[in-house]
């Protein structure tokens, strides 16, 4: 067959293998990218579930918390599968929220979390302790004069990074319990009239008291600074010209004790604060230091609205 002729009547030359021009030019670059393989994470982070992510990838623990039944169990209100009962049950808040979503997760050092309406610490950067402040203690944690101080009681905890100070004063003279802490919210609140928290006081008088002395304590008792009343008065014991006095009062005027006293007649020569609220001094030795239980901590809680 004659091949087809071009336009200037010659045939076609049939084109030979050795005549191919071969294209030296370098194909585009990640035409070819090979496919990553598919891991939990991304999976994970694909869907938007956050609580699939590998616990090990500590970023994403900073940003996304602890699991709440994890937290729950840390903080020993229950086990973990307790505690997911619990939260199925509806009976647990997160910052007055009921979670019932198992695999949320929170973060222990800011949310507040509630079980059955009580607040549970589940912050374990926050300490709580209870001094038994002996006498000639100044109540501060640092002295310019170098007498014994509050301070030197934690100095190694200081040292070590924790930030405690003491909340309210005792003065020198007066001895018993001192709460120390550094959750200054807490603080704040325990110290403020608003919440009328209460303090219990054993007082050793000069002089016999009797049911007139508890009545006019009772009653109030006026000072310098307005009338001072105490909530509740009793006498412990009477011996060779001294008193034993509980006394009971939300009041934190300074001295208030040993001035309603000393107002009513009864001089003040030993004073030691036995209680704050639920929280008690017990058999502490002076200059000992024990950290609160879950109970008391609770109860302060309750008592200032936190």
């Amino acid at each position: 067959m004659t091949p087809p002729a071009r336009r200037d009547g010659t045939p076609e030359k049939k084109q030979r293998d050795s005549d191919m021009i071969v294209s030296n030019a370098k194909p585009a670059r990640h035409q070819h990218v090979k496919k990553k393989k598919a891991t939990a994470d991304s999976v994970a982070r694909d869907l938007g579930a956050d609580w699939l992510v590998d616990g090990n990838d500590k970023k994403n623990s900073q940003n996304q918390g602890e699991r709440l039944q994890k937290v729950l169990a840390k903080a020993g209100v229950a086990s973990r599968r307790h505690a997911e009962i619990l939260i199925d049950q509806g009976r647990v808040e997160v910052n007055g929220q009921v979670i019932i979503t198992q695999g949320t997760r929170v973060n222990p050092n800011k949310d507040v979390i509630r079980v059955d309406g009580t607040r549970i610490n589940v912050n374990e950067e926050t300490q709580y302790f209870v001094l038994n402040k002996p006498r000639g203690m100044q109540s501060t944690m640092s002295d310019d004069m170098g007498r014994p101080c509050v301070g030197d009681v934690v100095a190694d905890r200081v040292v070590s990074g924790q930030r405690l100070f003491h909340v309210g004063r005792l003065d020198a003279d007066t001895e018993g319990l001192l709460l120390l802490t550094n959750d200054g919210e807490l603080a704040n609140r325990l110290m403020h009239p608003k919440y009328e928290v209460t303090k219990t006081y054993l007082a050793t008088v000069l002089g016999e008291g009797d049911k007139k002395l508890v009545r006019q304590l009772q009653e109030g008792i006026e000072l310098e600074d307005g009338l001072a009343k105490a909530d509740y008065v009793q006498i412990v014991d009477k011996n060779q010209g001294y008193s034993l006095v509980r006394v009971e009062l939300h009041e934190g005027r300074k001295h208030i004790v040993r001035r309603m006293l000393k107002e009513a007649g009864y001089p003040v020569q030993r004073l030691v604060r036995t209680k704050l609220h639920t929280v008690q001094l017990g058999d502490m030795k002076p200059g000992s230091l024990r950290a609160l239980n879950s109970n008391e901590l609770t109860s302060l809680y309750k008592a200032v609205g936190m």
